[in-house]
């Protein structure tokens, strides 16, 4: 398949049982919303759907194989949790504790009861780095995190939540750094991707880099049927950076009171509270922006994850299956903390700790809106968990969403796999 080619036949496996997913995968990449993409699923930690399709480049034409992996963004927040997370169940961090009690230096300006759970649940009121982070700091997350711990919160912690895009993974980090001795990543590497031999990185090695899909902007115009969001609809299809999407009666068009609206007129304001928390650091100054080998290697624990579909379902399924985390350890650390209205996103929002819970930003079919968990990505990509129904899901792609509202693609294979249950 070449670039602008959208009549190649996908690949992979598929249980009969879900033979409704390969059509909805299949159908996106006829309808030309696909450049490269895979989805894997596994229920009751069983395989069940693994395709992939498409190209990998658009100017070279290579193709996605099996291993493909992609930069998943903001899928990364949930891993970065996670690796937390275990630190919360060893008891060497407790989440009501303040962050200076392992980070003294967090302390100033305001920041001594800032507790470990308003940093998991965006409540720190630092959702922005102030100062321009150089280019040359961009893999020295420490010293970005420094820079974090000279700032005062924006808000009242604890009073009101805005999503942290970026600065959340640098304020996890140096907890796990200070508790550890170790970064997020070398954790999730040691304890959770290598042991289970998952493709999975928060700081790809060079040869992962080098065939890792590179992203490409511009999705071509959806057809009508996929600009409006039936009730009980979409999960976090939309990536949460390019703007959350879909929802009960949503279309392109927003009304002058929605939210969505006013999501729309802050991504034209450069100064508006989310354009600073999504612009700094400046990824836009790297030629190739999140393809740059730099962001690929970093590690940000906030959106620098390289992985591959199945991988990050597969530690959907060792999560949601007890592997990685105790049952009521997971289970207390979905149970939604904070929902509505966002600060910095504008729409509702509603995080447990570390992970997305159904809202308008990660909005789930009606038969996930009680159980699932998990993490969208910029551009389309998610990460998805859900115990009571014994399922986790992963999506990866290359043509990053772009409009107000997002795209559907997740989705629509969210509901052929829910729809499958029966």
């Amino acid at each position: 398949m070449t670039a602008g080619d959208h009549t190649a036949t996908t690949s992979g496996h598929c249980d009969p049982r879900f033979s409704r997913v390969r059509e909805v995968f299949d159908r996106h990449f006829a309808d030309g919303l696909e450049l490269g993409a895979a989805f894997a699923v596994f229920l009751d930690g069983e395989p069940v759907v693994d395709l992939w399709g498409g190209v990998a480049d658009r100017h070279t034409g290579r193709p996605w194989e099996s291993g493909t992996p992609v930069l998943a963004y903001s899928c990364t927040k949930a891993v970065a949790a996670t690796a937390l997370l275990l630190l919360v169940e060893r008891g060497l961090v407790d989440v009501h504790s303040p962050v200076s009690a392992y980070w003294p230096e967090f302390a100033g300006n305001g920041k001594a009861h800032i507790t470990v759970e308003h940093v998991l649940t965006h409540q720190a009121g630092l959702p922005v780095i102030e100062e321009p982070v150089p280019v040359e700091e961009f893999e020295d997350l420490p010293a970005i995190a420094d820079r974090l711990a000279a700032q005062a919160p924006l808000w009242e912690p604890g009073t009101a939540h805005g999503y942290h895009a970026v600065t959340y993974g640098f304020l996890v980090d140096e907890i796990v750094r200070r508790v550890t001795g170790v970064s997020t990543g070398e954790l999730v590497a040691a304890e959770i991707a290598g042991p289970r031999g998952l493709d999975l990185w928060l700081g790809a090695p060079p040869d992962v880099a080098d065939r890792a899909a590179r992203l490409s902007a511009g999705e071509r115009k959806a057809p009508a049927g996929e600009r409006t969001a039936s009730a009980g609809g979409p999960t976090g299809a939309a990536g949460e950076h390019a703007a959350p999407g879909g929802g009960a009666g949503v279309t392109e068009v927003a009304a002058p009171d929605d939210p969505l609206a006013a999501m729309a007129a802050a991504s034209l304001d450069r100064n508006s509270l989310m354009n600073r928390a999504l612009g700094n650091p400046p990824i836009h100054k790297l030629p190739g922006g999140g393809n740059h080998p730099v962001i690929l290697r970093a590690g940000w624990p906030a959106l620098g994850m390289v992985t591959t579909a199945r991988a990050l379902a597969g530690f959907y399924r060792a999560l949601v299956s007890g592997e990685i985390l105790a049952p009521s350890v997971l289970e207390d650390a979905v149970r939604p903390r904070v929902s509505g209205p966002d600060r910095v996103m504008y729409v509702d929002s509603a995080f447990g700790l570390g992970y997305m819970r159904p809202a308008l930003t990660f909005l789930t079919p009606a038969r996930g809106a009680e159980s699932a968990f998990g993490h969208t990505g910029m551009g389309g990509s998610l990460g998805l968990g859900d115990a009571a129904h014994g399922i986790a899901m992963a999506y990866t792609m290359n043509r990053m969403a772009q409009r107000v509202t997002g795209s559907l693609r997740a989705y629509h294979l969210a509901e052929a796999v829910y729809d499958s249950l029966a």
